[in-house]
Parts: C-alpha cells; structure tokens; sequence
C-alpha cells in the first residue's frame, strides 16, 4: 500500500509522552485544544446503532465528540482507503492482525505506553513490531461445535444405545465423536431430530464457516507443527498436509445432518440456527456470537443453560489437549497521521470504554464482547451461554486454544473459490484430491498477487 501521507503532505513530530501514554505536540506550531474529535470507523454494521448511543453518552460524560461511521459488510478495507483519504480520516480504525498491520503501518500510532495497553490481560495478543505495540485487541471470541445438552443428555441415556459413554465430557478427540454422532444419527427417530447436525451452508456468501472457519484448524496445525514464522514469507505456500483432517469432520457434518449433502448449496447460516433453535439437530459449528440467533428465532426451543461447546475434532495428533478456536481480528488503531490532541482524545475515549462503570456496561450488555482486558471483574463479563461457555475453556488446565490463523488467508477470493469447490465436493462432481490440489494453488497464487 503506498503511503498516503503524500495525500495529507502533513509532517508530525513526537514532541512529548503523557497522560493516557502519549500526547502529541504539533511542529506546525498550531495550538491544540484541551478536547479533541474522535472519528471511529465501525467494522460491525450489526452493532452500528449501539455505537451511536455509546457516542453520545461519551460526549455527555465528557464534552468531546465522537462520530461513528460504519463500513458496509465487506467492504471495510475500501471505506478505510477512501476515508483515510479525506481531512476528516478516522482517528480511530481496526485492522484485522498482521496481513492488516503490514498494510497500514504508516497510520498506527504505538500504543504501548496507552492505559489500555497496560490493561490488556494477555500481552502477546497485540499487534506488535520490534518494541512498539500497532493494535490492540478489544474483544476476543471464540467458534466451535455448539450442542444441545438436553438432546445428548437424551441420547446418553437410550438403552439403544451403541457406544460406552455416559456423557459429552467424555468426547476428546474425532474418533470419539464420530463414534457418538453416527450413533447418534441412527437414533434420530428416537431423539425426535432430523439429523445430528444443522445443514451444512454452502450457499454462496454463506459458507464463511467452512472455508475461513472450519478452514483454520487444517492451516493452523500446518503452520504450528511447522514451526512457522507467522510474520514472514513462509505463510505464502501451503502444503495442506491436515488436509484430510479438514475432511474428516467436513464429511461427518455431511452425512449425519438435517439435509442430504446435494442439497446444501441453498442452504443459509440462518437456516442452520434455526435448526438447531427449534431442535431438528444436535449440534452446530458456530461462534459465541450465535447465542443471539439462537435464542432469537421464533419458536426457540434451547434453554441457555443446555448451550455448550465442544472443540472441533478432526483427528489431527494430540487434539486431546485442543481447546477452541479462540482469537480476534479486531485490533484498534490510533491514526498516527491524526492531530496530536484528536490522538489523545482517542486513547481517552478507547480507556473509558473499558474502564469505565457505562463503557464496561456497553462492552458487556450491548455489544456482547469478551474483553481481554483486566479491567472487568467476572459480574461485568458476558452472561450468555457461550460467551461463558468461552470463558470456560479457555480457563480449562492442560487445554490449548487454537490460534486464529484464518487473518493470514491470502485473500477474500482465495475463501471464495475454496468454498465453491467444497459445494461441489458436496455434491459429488469435485473429488477430495481436487479440491486439495486447488487449494495450495491457489494459496500460492493469490499470495503472490498481494
């Protein structure tokens, strides 16, 4: 990306450090107010309107003016270039982790002598390079399969039953899991279920959970048991040798599920959940950000208490100790390009949000985040199921988390045409070895095109 600062032609200098970790002096000489403009580009238009409110009661508490702008779904990158292009740039923007640093260095600010960057629990989820810190982390979340307490509960306890568990706790690795839910899909007349698992959505635009989701657990082995610098070139190849891995529970979600295989290419994420709402299924691969389409659709049939998380199997070595899939890629940005008093009155506003009595109950009612901040006693952090389901695992003795590796993904395209051949694959005109074959080329490809 070329420096844009050719587009403001404006020239800052590091005159003095204070307050909330930084305080820029101008070298034009301009004389700064004491309360500056915070401009928040929004990643989320889902939570847009909470924003908005959260702005105003910021400017009410304090007097200084945040305006909130919301990107459209996909299209944030774009927006940032555009808007970054204008004097009335955000002061405040995300990127998403390392790909999305190296694209926009020239307008982080470092944030490591910031009070919300002493705060931040686990130091080594930031955005770092050398001793400075680029982005900070203002929310973690966390995916697996989502199940229905009640159902396996109802399923552990049929004398039908063909396999010697008692209950999920029991379920560790993908041999074990493939041993429950196939026994569990000849059961489902019994269970009153349509299939142990929601519809597979591989509709086109809808099938994120399989080629960005489902997609990092193959990459994320790949690159661990590689020993593979995450910040150098060696993420440009691929050899996609877990692969199979990938297949495993892709193949265990198709054949024991609501719909027949052929058939997932018209299926939608809201027609999974609701699914799994209204009990047709057992189980869902989801995020914690599924608890509200769950208890949302109409008829909903899951009690909170029965939502709980089991990490994704795939028969990979030592998966014993896997926890979830547990990460983010929101990073918060101070514009370094900004004034130095619009910096600070960012660093300011960020700290509020979750510091603060009524920025911690937006943090946690409204928006719904997990904070990784330590800032939150356990009566401010989320209450709804899978966020505490979250919690919990990560809390777990002797389990890893699974590395958000899906924010080095090359490209919007390359997970595009991944999950067309995996509908395709679905559907029986695309073999395994095809589908593998296009997805270290076309790694290779579009890394080399970015």
């Amino acid at each position: 990306m070329k420096r844009m600062n050719k587009i403001f032609g404006r020239a800052i200098c590091l005159a003095a450090v204070m307050g909330m970790g930084f305080s820029l002096v101008s070298c034009g000489g301009k004389k700064a107010d004491a309360k500056g403009t915070v401009r928040f580009l929004n990643f989320k238009p889902e939570v847009a309107d909470i924003y908005q409110e959260l702005a105003a009661a910021y400017e009410k508490e304090t007097g200084v003016k945040v305006v909130v702008e919301t990107a459209a779904n996909n299209s944030y990158e774009q927006t940032l270039v555009s808007k970054m292009a204008t004097k009335e740039a955000p002061t405040l923007f995300q990127i998403n982790g390392p790909r999305g640093y190296a694209n926009w260095k020239d307008y982080c600010q470092d944030l490591s002598g910031t009070e919300l960057y002493k705060h931040l629990a686990d130091k080594s989820l930031a955005i770092t390079s050398g001793s400075g810190v680029y982005g900070i982390p203002y929310v973690v979340e966390g995916y697996g399969i989502i199940y229905n307490k009640a159902l396996t509960d109802k399923y552990f306890a049929l004398a039908s039953k063909a396999v010697s568990y008692s209950s999920m706790d029991e379920i560790n690795n993908f041999a074990k899991l493939k041993e429950v839910v196939e026994d569990m899909q000849k059961n489902a007349k019994e269970l009153g279920i349509d299939g142990v698992f929601a519809s597979t959505s591989l509709k086109a635009g809808e099938d994120w959970r399989w080629q960005t989701h489902l997609a990092n657990l193959p990459v994320y082995y790949e690159f661990k048991n590689g020993n593979v610098d995450l910040a150098s070139d060696a993420t440009k190849k691929i050899s996609f040798s877990y692969g199979k891995n990938f297949q495993n529970i892709l193949d265990l979600y198709l054949n024991n599920s609501t719909v027949d295989r052929k058939s997932v290419g018209t299926k939608t994420v809201t027609d999974s959940m609701a699914e799994f709402a209204l009990e047709k299924c057992v189980m869902v691969q989801n995020g914690n950000w599924a608890w509200g389409q769950i208890a949302g659709v109409s008829g909903n049939k899951v009690l909170a208490e029965n939502v709980k998380y089991l990490p994704i199997y795939t028969g990979a070595s030592g998966e014993e100790s896997q926890g979830l899939c547990i990460g983010t890629e929101n990073f918060y940005c101070i514009n370094s390009q900004a004034s130095e008093k619009d910096q600070k009155a960012t660093a300011d506003f960020i700290y509020w949000l979750y510091s603060s009595a009524t920025g911690k109950d937006y943090v946690t009612n409204k928006l719904g985040f997990i904070a990784p901040f330590d800032t939150f006693s356990d009566s401010e952090r989320p209450t709804d199921p899978l966020a505490v389901e979250i919690s919990n695992w990560m809390a777990k003795d002797g389990i890893t988390s699974v590395a958000w590796n899906f924010t080095l993904f090359p490209s919007q395209k390359f997970k595009d045409d991944f999950g067309g051949a995996l509908l395709k694959y679905a559907q029986g005109t695309k073999t395994w070895d095809e589908v593998a074959a296009q997805v270290v080329d076309s790694w290779a490809k579009e890394s080399s095109a970015n």
